[in-house]
C-alpha cells in the first residue's frame, strides 16, 4: 500500500479561500462550526484521483464524510443513477436552491438530487441547525438563490 502523501498547509489555504469559508457541498460556513472543514479528493485517491489542486474541495465532516468515495447515486425522483456534484466543474446555484424558509437545499437537476441522497444534505439535525443560524441571521451564505417566500 503506497503512503499517503500530505497536503501542505499552502494547499490547504488556497482551498479554504477559494471555497470563501464554505463547505462546497452543503454551504455550511466554517466560521460558526467547532472544528475546521476537511479538505475532500473529489475523485477519490482509491478511484485514481490525485492531490491537485482541481481534485480538491473543502467539505465539512459529514459531507466528506458521507461522500466518501462515491461520485454517483440514484436520483430518489426518476431513479436513475447520477453523478454528484463536483465543485470544480459545477456551480452549486445551477443545482441547488435553498427553500423558502432557507432550511432544506432543493436540486434543481438530476445532479443536485443524487448529491442531496448521498450527502443526505436535509437530515433533521441540520435542518434544526439552519432554522436557528436564520434566525439570528447567519444563514443562508450572501450569494445562494433562495426560493420566493409566499405572500
Amino acid at each position: 500500500m503506497a503512503l499517503r502523501r500530505r497536503i501542505s498547509e499552502n494547499v490547504k489555504r488556497q482551498v479554504r479561500n477559494r471555497a470563501g469559508g464554505l463547505c462546497e457541498y452543503c454551504h455550511t460556513d466554517e466560521k460558526w462550526q467547532y472544528v475546521l472543514f476537511t479538505i475532500d479528493h473529489i475523485v477519490a485517491l482509491s478511484r485514481g484521483g490525485s492531490d491537485d489542486l482541481e481534485n480538491l474541495a473543502l467539505a465539512c465532516f459529514h459531507c466528506n464524510r458521507r461522500k466518501s468515495d462515491h461520485s454517483t447515486e440514484i436520483d430518489l425522483e426518476t431513479g436513475l443513477t447520477h453523478n454528484i456534484f463536483n465543485p470544480r466543474q459545477a456551480l452549486w446555484r445551477e443545482h441547488f436552491i435553498w427553500s423558502a424558509d432557507c432550511t432544506e437545499i432543493i436540486g434543481l437537476t438530476l445532479l443536485g438530487r443524487a448529491t442531496i441522497t448521498q450527502l443526505q444534505l436535509n437530515r433533521p439535525r441540520i435542518l434544526s441547525i439552519r432554522l436557528a443560524d436564520v434566525a439570528i441571521g447567519r444563514h443562508p451564505p450572501h450569494d445562494d438563490p433562495a426560493m420566493e417566500k409566499a405572500e
